[in-house]
């Protein structure tokens, strides 16, 4: 077996490689002159088995194109068996049609990976349990909640509530809080389809003199987040902690996080980031990814 990897994430893979005890494989990738990608296998001799590694970040549309290009490529190379790892999968947030008009893409971009020959897919944390059922082969998904769990579980004190920040992360909330014994603080809030702003109208109990601790399955560009934490901090909150499986790194957001409220964010290496930021610490998927592909 080999790890090979497209651009988007060559840190984890590199990382994979390791756990797993396995060779890192050879990937040329450039451009045509006309902008097209192109792809070469640079291995002498294919191997029984190989790993693609490629989340679907920061060019989702990049990635797609090698990630499938890859995988043919190593077919053609001879290799028997491919395991695409897409630790974030790209276009999970549009999992539904919001407005007339619109397009399903989070189905759209499930069926064009599965024109890439790939005998399994593992992935980490999807936004929408649903897109799962858009695949017509049966995929696996992991959960990086154990990482975080551990990290959280070292941090916590009496004084420490979990916060839901919106419906959607309610149930998940709730397990990561039975887990470490904590309460759950919910908010609600409302955002307008159109405008796509945020309102937040108020939290289920009171957090004065609390440490919180907020779980979400991914950071965009942050706003919903640091406008909560602004809300929890004037409700008498003392510190704040967020913890997130994915964080797509778009310009501009680490910055606000690292001047907001927020105390630290913890996050994954399910996307590669760009480079060291103040108040957050990643913590690797790698094991949790080995595990897996042992068992297969």
């Amino acid at each position: 077996m080999k790890v090979f990897t497209g651009s988007s994430n060559p840190t984890l893979a590199k990382k994979l490689a390791q756990t797993l005890k396995v060779p890192f494989g050879k990937v040329k990738l450039s451009r045509f002159s006309n902008g097209e990608a192109r792809v070469w296998i640079q291995d002498k001799h294919p191997h029984e088995a190989a790993v693609i590694v490629q989340s679907l970040a920061p060019q989702p549309d990049q990635s797609l194109v090698e990630f499938t290009l890859i995988i043919d490529a190593l077919k053609r190379f001879g290799v028997k068996k491919v395991i695409a790892v897409m630790p974030y999968l790209g276009y999970s947030k549009q999992d539904k049609v919001f407005r007339p008009g619109e397009p399903l893409s989070a189905k759209v971009i499930v069926q064009m990976l599965q024109t890439a020959a790939f005998d399994q897919l593992i992935t980490f944390d999807l936004h929408n349990q649903a897109i799962v059922g858009f695949f017509n082969q049966p995929i696996i998904q992991l959960s990086a909640q154990s990482l975080f769990l551990n990290h959280f579980a070292q941090l916590k004190t009496q004084d420490t509530l979990i916060v839901a920040p919106d419906a959607g992360s309610a149930k998940s909330s709730a397990q990561l809080a039975q887990k470490l014994g904590l309460e759950v603080v919910y908010i609600d809030k409302a955002r307008d389809l159109v405008s796509g702003k945020v309102s937040i109208k108020g939290i289920s109990r009171s957090v004065k003199g609390k440490q919180l601790i907020i779980m979400d399955d991914m950071i965009v560009t942050g706003g919903t987040l640091i406008k909560a934490a602004e809300f929890l901090k004037k409700k008498g909150a003392v510190q704040i902690f967020v913890g997130a499986t994915h964080h797509l790194y778009v310009p501009g957001t680490q910055a606000k996080i690292s001047a907001s409220p927020i105390d630290q964010l913890i996050v994954s290496d399910t996307i590669q980031a760009p480079k060291q930021y103040n108040k957050l610490k990643i913590i690797s998927v790698a094991p949790l990814l080995a595990a897996a592909i042992k068992k297969l």
